[in-house]
């Protein structure tokens, strides 16, 4: 069996290829490096107490407007 070329595949195409194939570690290791890859270098404390967790449950509903208007 040929295996498919991983970094040729668009991103859906590649998490699909591994929702149908869970035991291909390499498609599995591949399809991780790629969304690390492009992932925010940004980090963020936990949040203290429950007004920093209110806080941050604002910024999450705000943010997933944002992306709804989009």
């Amino acid at each position: 069996m040929i295996k498919p070329d991983f970094s040729s595949m668009a991103k859906i195409e590649l998490r699909a290829y591994v929702i149908a194939h869970p035991n291909d570690k390499a498609a599995f290791h591949a399809f991780v490096d790629r969304f690390t890859s492009e992932a925010s270098p940004e980090t963020f404390d936990i949040p203290k107490s429950n007004a920093e967790v209110e806080e941050v449950e604002t910024l999450i509903r705000q943010k997933l407007e944002q992306l709804k208007i989009s």
